[in-house]
């Protein structure tokens, strides 16, 4: 098998990789062995967009939206901005301007500043520090900073998510995607020795225009997250013949070289909020359940870092635990609907062979692996699935399907899912 190297990162220091790959060298958790005192779930979506970058809508509306339909918190994730500075928005005559316009006139009327210049109308876009306090609330809904900061080259993107910012990142320059996306993760840890808060970096959507691979992933020693799911039409998350299932790669070799976890998120990555469908970009696709004591920003945060968090599109667990050899998953039954959990991990002594696959030039975009690579350990029927690890497993996590269709789904024959985070034994 042949290890992730530092010559792999373009330019990056050989120091600076060292410190971010010590970062990420702490041992999965994903499940706790006894729960924090007073902890529960919290329900949270992590990608969002509004008028701020390429959304439909105002954040007052998107996050009114969220609040009402039983979200925790949300974090308003605009491409390359934390909505800090002043902006004007002009309202189209007709179309979907003017219908978010009149619906935002509706509901927070008083609160809508606008100004006419002849035949053009246009609306401030409020900042989040503004809007936040009307809808933050104790126990019940907190607003979380965010930005999607967004890099393209050669018609393939680099996107991550940083939650929890004060300041925002501007997009990283680079020879590659991975250098740049390198250098989001500098910037967003630079950021978080300075302000002393909890930052959390997402790789969003790395199969959106086929623009990551599990190589580069491989080569971002640092990362902690990606989108396992996420609900933008787009994204190519099912992958293709070409584009393997990244987590389980990425996990066995980071695992098998001493590596940190990688930790699974769904999200919504909304965009659309007024048309309906499977070819929309909508809210309520996918979502994230934090165990944590406190609905507060750092804690949230914390609780992601320790891996006590699992992703969703409908399954609801009420626990995740690890004792001992067990892991062990409780779920919530929903009347009529029936469950299996796949228990997927890789066992030592994996195939380590791998082939190269080539583009129409010839030029080598990928690799293709082993079957050894996240194979089902064991499958369960029933709401208390568990797997006791026989100590040969690189890794362990759970996946969770009902035979209840997604409701507003956009994948063929979609189903309610949930993922769990990696354990090791």
């Amino acid at each position: 098998m042949t290890k992730v190297t530092l010559g792999t990162i373009g330019c990056a220091s050989a120091l600076a990789l060292i410190a971010l790959a010590a970062l990420a060298r702490q041992p999965a958790a994903g499940a706790t062995t006894s729960a924090q005192q007073g902890a529960r779930w919290w329900k949270g979506n992590t990608h969002t967009h509004t008028l701020w970058s390429d959304g439909d809508d105002f954040p007052e509306m998107v996050a009114d939206w969220y609040k009402r339909n039983g979200y925790h918190f949300l974090s308003i994730t605009d491409h390359n901005t934390v909505a800090n500075e002043e902006r004007w928005w002009p309202v189209s005559p007709a179309g979907l301007g003017r219908e978010a316009y009149d619906k935002y006139r509706a509901r927070f009327g008083r609160l809508v500043e606008e100004r006419q210049s002849g035949d053009t109308l246009t609306v401030r876009l409020r900042r989040q520090r503004e809007y936040a306090p009307q809808f933050n609330e104790p126990g019940r809904f907190l607003l979380v900073s965010g930005e999607e900061i967004t890099q393209y080259l050669e018609r393939r993107g680099a996107h991550m998510n940083a939650l929890n910012l004060i300041d925002v990142i501007p997009e990283q320059q680079g020879a590659t995607l991975v250098e740049m996306l390198h250098r989001d993760l500098e910037a967003v840890r630079t950021q978080e020795q300075r302000t002393g808060r909890e930052i959390t970096a997402v790789l969003n959507h790395p199969n959106f225009l086929w623009s990551q691979t599990a190589e580069d992933l491989l080569a971002l020693p640092a990362l902690r997250f990606f989108e396992v799911y996420n609900g933008h039409p787009l994204v190519n998350l099912l992958g293709d013949s070409v584009h393997a299932s990244l987590w389980d790669i990425v996990l066995t070799h980071r695992f098998a070289n001493d590596g940190g976890p990688l930790y699974g998120v769904a999200t919504d990555d909304s965009h659309d909020y007024h048309r309906f469908g499977p070819d929309q970009r909508n809210s309520g696709r996918g979502w994230i359940m934090v165990r944590t004591p406190r609905l507060e920003a750092d804690s949230l945060m914390a609780a992601m870092q320790r891996g006590d968090f699992y992703a969703s599109t409908g399954v609801e667990l009420a626990d995740v635990r690890r004792d001992g050899a067990r892991l062990s998953l409780a779920i919530r039954e929903a009347p009529g609907v029936t469950y299996a959990t796949q228990f997927i991990g890789t066992r030592r002594g994996w195939d380590t062979t791998s082939t190269p696959i080539r583009d129409s030039t010839g030029r080598a975009v990928t690799r293709r692996y082993s079957r050894d690579v996240g194979v089902v350990l064991a499958e369960v029927a029933g709401p208390s699935p568990s797997y006791v690890m026989r100590g040969d497993e690189l890794y362990v996590r759970a996946r969770v399907v009902s035979t209840r269709r997604k409701a507003n789904g956009y994948l063929p024959n979609e189903r309610e899912t949930a993922w769990t985070q990696p354990v090791r034994p």
